[in-house]
């Protein structure tokens, strides 16, 4: 039997060293032709490091490439993904290493350096200082198209959670909704008798649409596609009523704020449109409206503009006067307010500031020149760009920051599906520089080639934004606790549970002294009974390893994804002496999963949980919230996800399943692109 386990083992040497490993390599560093037992035995590794990499196991992915490292040294390519998994591993201080290795080794890799800058900027950013953000033009449309209007005096804009966005034309009566590439994709009149100049437009929290109707005073209200469903107000100097309703705002119940020009004064509505009060005239200490103008709300206070006096007054959501926030004359002709950042995103004439709410600080962020322009609309778009409607000149203008134009896009091939070959498959990740997600993508933004040859069959099957259905894990501390606590517990879960409905499925992890998996159910299983635990409570449990272990189990679940972390106690001693605070937010961002934290006392959420929170995207709740925990679930599914899934025919020869396939991948949008290339091995034959 040792006789015939040596003959096979000498037959395998004598094949790799006679006929060789076809390894197309994206940096031409693998030779073609091996000719040494090292280079096949690398060679080896290396595709099922590849492949270990595809399938999310990032540990074996490293282990097997290291171990090709050792066998072909400083192979760039190695070099290269092996840097790839230690960043999706969450140790970019050791990703960046290598990376770095092998652009020494292979000069001149522009993609390369590349990621490396986008990384060490993301690493060592600063927050937004206000006084730091410069916007530039990105691009423009006009109304004027070939001798053809399509629209006439834009006014205002609301973006949508899609990267799409709608406009309020003024001058053509109409409501009319742009793709991310500029294309007008829907026009709607409104009401049977159509609008009669539609002001501003903005969306309520389930997603409907408000116009206000400045001529026909009144206030529409549309499906978030569009549709006509009700109108509400009349003209009047009574409640409920105005001359020439503009602005609008909503609060967290969706009660609805709209800014009654000719009555100098704002009135306010319950979300079915009944007339609830109306504000703003003289009263005591507050000297009254002269032309009221862009409104906002903010942690409930009202931030309301003048026009004529060029002040911003706050008030709370009654309608009680609470201060000024800006003196008059601050700014000139003041239209339209925008939430943007927890601060306000302001436009007057031809100039767009950002106003520090907690500083009452100015900041102008971008300009249309000294041209004469009237931008009445401004609004953040879902790709973090800024959409302003040029009322004068009749354009919209789209300007980005500075750095996103000079940086272009962060594209990144996630994961290729080869086991169909010759249809491929691809997950490809679309970013700004500094990792806010590109979305609203169609198929006339993306160019996949191979060996710089267009693939056949370029299908775009799926764009993660999309996607209605989530994964969870739960995290459970497992600190002593009462029963109080343990009840608290089980209503948390279920209560998650119920929120998904029959979609996706739950893990629940138990961050103990020893961490875990307590098992994968349906939400069905969760909602209908307590669940049981198999961890024991401890004193000296490790968060650390139990996040980790909660962020592996969700590498290859759902698209939009969540660890949700149900914490008794703020105490953290202990819980990151194997993986740093940094290294556990890089695993996170770098999957794509985001972190909740839901207190079950009421208390202020550690310092350790809020910078989790806030930098994969998630947020801290208090289990009794008024609105309870389920939003949670709401917010997930309501992120941007800048992950697209695209297919296509491979003609590129396999060698048995032995050859290193490149790929590359490019993206373009309005005056940005980025790139991306890798590779994969099809199936052994």
């Amino acid at each position: 039997m040792k006789h015939g386990i040596l003959k096979n083992i000498f037959l395998f040497f004598l094949f790799f060293c006679f006929t060789g490993v076809n390894l197309r390599a994206q940096t031409n560093s693998l030779q073609p032709k091996i000719t040494t037992a090292d280079t096949a035995l690398g060679s080896e590794e290396f595709r099922r490091g590849v492949q270990a990499y595809y399938r999310g196991a990032f540990n074996d992915a490293i282990r097997l490439l290291e171990k090709a490292l050792s066998y072909i040294p400083e192979n760039p390519l190695i070099l290269e993904w092996l840097g790839n998994a230690y960043y999706r591993s969450g140790v970019e201080g050791s990703a960046l290493q290598h990376w770095e290795h092998a652009e020494e080794t292979e000069f001149g890799s522009i993609l390369l350096k590349n990621k490396i800058e986008i990384v060490k900027e993301r690493r060592n950013m600063l927050p937004d200082f206000p006084d730091m953000l410069t916007f530039s033009e990105s691009i423009s449309f006009s109304a004027l198209n070939d001798g053809n209007y399509l629209f006439r005096r834009p006014a205002s804009i609301v973006s949508m959670p899609d990267g799409s966005f709608w406009l309020t034309a003024y001058g053509s009566n109409e409501l009319i909704r742009f793709d991310v590439n500029g294309v007008i994709l829907t026009r709607t009149k409104g009401p049977i008798q159509g609008f009669d100049r539609p002001f501003d437009v903005i969306r309520m929290h389930n997603g409907d649409l408000l116009v206000s109707e400045f001529a026909a005073d009144r206030i529409s209200r549309l499906t978030k596609d569009g549709k006509f469903i009700s109108s509400f107000g009349t003209k009047g100097r009574g409640n409920g009523e105005f001359i020439g309703p503009q602005f609008l705002a909503v609060d967290n119940y969706d009660n609805i704020y709209v800014t009654d020009f000719g009555n100098a004064r704002i009135v306010v509505f319950s979300p079915d449109g009944k007339a609830l009060f109306t504000f703003g005239n003289k009263d005591g200490i507050f000297p009254g409206f002269i032309a009221p103008a862009g409104i906002a709300i903010i942690n409930g206070l009202l931030y309301a503009a003048d026009a004529v006096k060029g002040c911003i007054y706050t008030f709370d959501t009654a309608g009680n006067y609470i201060g000024t926030l800006l003196p008059d004359d601050s700014l000139k002709y003041i239209e339209s307010m925008r939430v943007w950042k927890n601060n306000l995103l302001v436009s007057s004439l031809s100039t767009v500031s950002l106003i520090d709410i907690s500083l009452a600080s100015i900041y102008r962020i971008a300009s249309l020149g000294a041209a004469p322009s009237r931008i009445i609309g401004v609004a953040p778009d879902a790709n973090g760009n800024i959409v302003l409607a040029d009322y004068k000149n009749e354009k919209i203008e789209i300007v980005s920051h500075i750095t996103e134009l000079a940086g272009g896009l962060f594209v990144t091939i996630e994961r290729v599906y080869s086991d169909r070959f010759p249809k491929v498959t691809v997950n490809l990740r679309v970013q700004n520089r500094n990792g806010t997600p590109v979305v609203g993508l169609n198929d006339s933004n993306f160019l996949i080639t191979e060996e710089n040859h267009p693939v056949n069959d370029l299908k775009l099957e799926g764009s993660a934004y999309l996607n209605d259905n989530c994964d969870i894990c739960i995290l459970v501390d497992q600190a002593p606790s009462s029963d109080e606590e343990k009840k608290l517990i089980q209503s948390a879960i279920k209560e998650i549970a119920k929120a998904m409905g029959e979609k996706g499925q739950i893990h629940i992890v138990s961050a103990s002294n020893i961490p875990v998996l307590e098992g994968k159910f349906s939400p069905s299983q969760l909602v209908s009974e307590d669940f049981h635990f198999k961890a024991g409570q401890s004193a000296h449990r490790k968060f650390d390893l139990g996040l980790r272990l909660a962020a592996t189990e969700l590498i290859n679940a759902e698209q939009k994804r969540a660890v949700i972390f149900l914490s008794s106690d703020n105490t953290f001693a202990h819980s990151f002496d194997r993986y740093g605070i940094n290294d556990l937010t890089a695993y996170l961002n770098n999957n794509m999963i985001k972190f909740y934290a839901v207190s079950l006392k009421k208390q202020a959420s550690s310092t350790e949980l809020n910078y989790l929170a806030a930098k994969t995207g998630g947020k801290t709740a208090y289990i009794y919230a008024e609105r309870g925990i389920a939003p949670l679930i709401q917010d997930l599914l309501e992120a941007p996800i800048g992950t697209y899934m695209l297919s296509y025919t491979s003609i590129l020869p396999t060698d048995f399943g032995r050859a290193y396939l490149p790929i590359e991948a490019e993206v373009h949008i309005l005056s940005r692109s980025g790139k991306d290339k890798t590779g994969y091995f099809a199936p052994l034959e």
